[in-house]
């Protein structure tokens, strides 16, 4: 089905622009501290941020610059329990030329934003390329089969739901076929690729061609070319 491409599509790209918004962020991070000075500051407050489920804490810290300016900082990052106490002595990096872009130092005030975007942007690209990837194998696959493998004429014997799979709460067909290899007695059972219609009134006849690999008919790919397209 064409959802499939565009789910795995979706995916990559959402993934992608996630590692892209990663690999911004982990530089902005490293063009700051590149210039920040450090001075030491106090946690002077806790700030409770309440959600449904829980409350977490976020830390205010007071600190003066190396110029004599007197700095609050908010941080943005918030916990349960929370990561600080008041009265806390914490290290700072401000900017010179810009003392309120603040950070406590510190690997979560840091890099956890970097952290989150680069490891659900990996997932999402992971899950989204290699269905991508898994679907043109296949194609590959079948496309040699059909200019390299061997036609045989398989009989029919059913067609069945795949229950393995399930997509808006349906089920794909499948025809299943079976060819006893003459040379070595082997029955073999054929499977075709899933279908999104019953195909058993297509099927006019009890045989069905399947090409397979000669070393291997186990590597086999079922010819259902002559269904209907489904147009979606």
């Amino acid at each position: 089905m064409k959802i499939f491409s565009i789910f795995n599509f979706v995916f990559s790209f959402v993934g992608a622009g996630l590692i892209a918004g990663a690999i911004y962020l982990y530089v902005d991070k490293q063009a700051f501290l590149a210039k920040a000075e450090t001075v030491q500051g106090t946690v002077t407050e806790l700030v409770p941020k309440r959600s449904k489920e829980s409350t977490t804490y976020s830390p205010v810290v007071s600190f003066t610059t190396k110029a004599g300016q007197t700095i609050t900082h908010h941080s943005s990052i918030s916990s349960s329990p929370p990561s600080y106490d008041v009265g806390e002595k914490v290290e700072v990096f401000y900017d010179p030329a810009n003392p309120n872009k603040a950070e406590i130092k510190g690997f979560v005030s840091l890099w956890l934003g970097v952290l989150i975007l680069g490891v659900v942007g990996t997932v999402f690209f992971l899950i989204g390329s290699l269905g991508v990837l898994f679907r043109w194998l296949k194609n590959k696959k079948t496309k040699n089969l059909r200019e390299t493998g061997k036609p045989i004429t398989a009989k029919f014997t059913q067609v069945q739901l795949n229950t393995s799979q399930t997509v808006n709460g349906r089920n794909p067909f499948q025809i299943y076929s079976q060819w006893q290899d003459p040379q070595t007695n082997e029955l073999y059972v054929f499977k075709s690729d899933n279908i999104w219609f019953d195909p058993t009134e297509f099927v006019k006849t009890d045989t069905v061609r399947v090409f397979i690999d000669p070393e291997n008919p186990a590597k086999y790919t079922m010819d259902i070319s002559f269904l209907p397209v489904l147009k979606n």
